[in-house]
């Protein structure tokens, strides 16, 4: 599966053609024109001014605008193929936030609300999606159906069932950097990736991300970055602190993951970090008919 950092040299290789593709027509047209014409005089002053139009004499360094290109692409899935999907259609491709943080408030039936900072920078299309969602309601009143082995909060899955989410999905963008290996060793050290209070997307299978995260509520130390960073909790750790001493029994799958005590996620908004309350360009934007692939 392709890197965030691959499908920006996608980009960047498609701005070049385009360009080339551009400049290659000015030429064409340029030498219609001066072959048209007879006189040595006319020719001279055809080609300078063909020349100018076709850019001849601009810098050749310049970047071509970028604005109109896809910042984020969403590759659809089936209801079909997974009747635990919820379709509300997908974000926006283009003019998302891409720097900063937004505030990511959930009130849960278990005390205070848990505010996270979303770390736009590193998490683009994450936070986008995650805008674009609370935006549709799409967390309210769900349940957070797994207290994880790894000491985690999982939330997003309106099924609850660790299958469901939206009908697109999106690559991880801000992985934790894994440690590297002693020279003397065979594998690469436990190291704490994900600190007490870290929100992370989980993907299934992994990097193929959706609606679900976890909130960390104690260090999780790992030798392999399975989870891409949102961002961390900012308000509500004592919440947090008391969901995780809740009890826990086996699910459908044998695990013993699931909380005796269900908790309900009742509201979840994104807003700007500035007021915690004015939505994104993703949450108000009209949702596509269609994902991107």
């Amino acid at each position: 599966m392709a890197s965030s950092k691959d499908r920006q040299r996608k980009l960047a290789r498609a701005k070049f053609d385009r360009q080339q593709a551009r400049r290659a027509e000015r030429e064409r047209r340029r030498r219609r024109i001066t072959a048209g014409v007879g006189a040595t005089l006319a020719v001279l002053l055809i080609a300078a001014g063909g020349a100018w139009i076709g850019g001849a004499f601009d810098d050749a360094d310049t970047p071509a605008d970028t604005s109109a290109l896809d910042q984020c692409l969403w590759t659809p899935l089936s209801v079909e193929s997974n009747a635990d999907l919820k379709n509300v259609g997908t974000p926006p491709t283009t003019g998302l936030p891409d720097s900063g943080t937004e505030t990511m408030t959930i009130t849960t039936d278990k005390g205070a609300p848990i505010v996270v900072d979303v770390d736009v920078t590193a998490s683009k299309c994450a936070a986008a999606s995650f805008s674009y969602l609370a935006g549709k309601q799409f967390f309210d009143n769900t349940e957070c159906h797994e207290l994880t082995t790894e000491g985690a909060l999982r939330c997003g899955d309106p099924s609850g069932t660790g299958q469901g989410g939206p009908t697109y999905s999106y690559y991880d963008e801000n992985p934790p950097l894994a440690p590297t290996p002693e020279p003397s060793a065979s594998a690469a050290p436990a190291t704490v990736l994900y600190p007490k209070g870290t929100v992370a997307v989980l993907g299934n299978p992994k990097g193929v991300n959706g609606s679900q995260f976890l909130i960390f509520h104690k260090d999780f130390a790992t030798a392999d970055p399975q989870y891409s960073i949102l961002g961390k909790v900012t308000g509500g750790l004592d919440t947090l602190a008391a969901i995780a001493k809740i009890e826990t029994v086996e699910n459908s799958a044998g695990d013993k993951v699931k909380p005796k005590d269900k908790i309900t996620i009742k509201t979840l908004t994104v807003g700007t970090a500035a007021t915690g309350t004015a939505p994104s360009a993703a949450a108000s934007a009209a949702p596509s008919t269609g994902a991107q692939s």
